[in-house]
C-alpha cells in the first residue's frame, strides 16, 4: 500500500486529463490560464500545509507514502494540490459548457452570505482550534471580497461546480481519512478540529476545499479574461 496516496492523486487526475480534449469543452485550450492560477494557490496552501504539519494539526501515515518529501510534506500531498484542483476546475468548465441555465443565479448570493457569516461565527467561538480558526475566516473573507468588492459574475456557476465536486470529494477524502482502509492516510489532531465528521472526514475539509478551489477559479477567470477568453463556455 506504499503507493496508495499517489495512486489516488493520479486516478483523480486521469479522467479529467483524458477528457480535456473534448471538442465542446476544449479544456486543454485553457491550460495557460489554469496552471498559473494553480501556481498562485500553491504559494498560499503549500506553506499553510507545511505549517500545520509542523505544528501537528495533521500528519501523514508513512505506510501509504512513496517516501519522497518536499520539506515536511510528502510528494503525494503536494501533488494533491495540483491533481484535485485540475479535476474540479474541469468539472466547472464541463458544467459551463453543458448546463446552459445558470441554476443558482438567483439564490447563490444569499447562500454565500449566510455561509460566510456562519463560518466567521464558528471561527470566533473556536479560535483556539487551529484548523477552523484559520480555514473558516480565509474562506469567508474570500467569499465576501469576491461578492462585495469585485461582484464576481462566476460565483453562481462555481457554487454549482463545487456542489457537484463534493461527490468525488467524499470518495477521495473518505479513503484518505480512513474509510475502506485499516488506518487513515491523513490523520488529524483531535485537539485542533471541531471533531464533527462526515463519515471519517472532518467537516473543516469541506471548507478547506471550498477556499482552495475558489482561490484557483478566481485567478483562473482573471487569467482567462487577460487572455481574451472571458465568457468562454458561459
Amino acid at each position: 500500500m506504499k503507493f496508495l496516496y499517489l495512486s489516488i492523486d493520479l486516478l483523480s487526475l486521469a479522467g479529467p486529463l483524458l477528457l480535456s480534449f473534448d471538442r465542446r469543452v476544449a479544456f486543454f485550450r485553457k491550460w495557460k490560464a489554469l496552471f498559473p492560477a494553480i501556481g498562485i494557490m500553491l504559494l498560499i496552501f503549500i506553506p499553510w500545509d507545511m505549517l500545520k504539519t509542523a505544528y501537528g494539526v495533521w500528519g501523514f501515515n508513512p505506510d501509504y507514502l512513496c517516501g519522497i518529501y518536499i520539506g515536511n510534506l510528502p510528494l503525494e500531498e503536494c501533488l494533491f494540490f495540483i491533481c484535485i484542483p485540475y479535476a474540479c476546475i474541469f468539472i466547472y468548465e464541463c458544467l459551463n459548457a453543458y448546463v446552459v441555465t445558470d441554476i443558482l443565479k438567483k439564490i447563490h448570493r444569499p447562500l454565500l452570505y449566510f455561509l460566510a457569516a456562519f463560518l466567521l461565527l464558528v471561527a470566533a467561538f473556536n479560535y483556539g482550534l487551529w484548523y477552523p480558526a484559520f480555514t473558516f475566516p480565509y474562506t469567508a473573507v474570500l467569499l465576501l471580497t469576491l461578492m462585495l468588492r469585485f461582484k464576481s459574475p462566476y460565483l453562481s456557476r462555481f457554487l454549482l461546480a463545487y456542489m457537484v465536486s463534493l461527490i468525488p470529494f467524499l470518495l477521495v477524502n473518505g479513503i484518505l481519512t480512513g474509510s475502506l482502509i485499516e488506518e487513515p492516510v491523513v490523520w488529524y489532531n483531535p485537539n485542533e478540529i471541531l471533531n464533527l465528521r462526515i463519515g471519517t472526514i472532518p467537516v473543516e475539509d469541506t471548507m478547506y476545499s471550498l477556499g482552495m478551489l475558489l482561490s484557483v477559479v478566481t485567478w483562473y477567470e482573471y487569467f482567462k479574461c487577460k487572455m481574451g477568453m472571458c465568457g468562454v463556455n458561459h
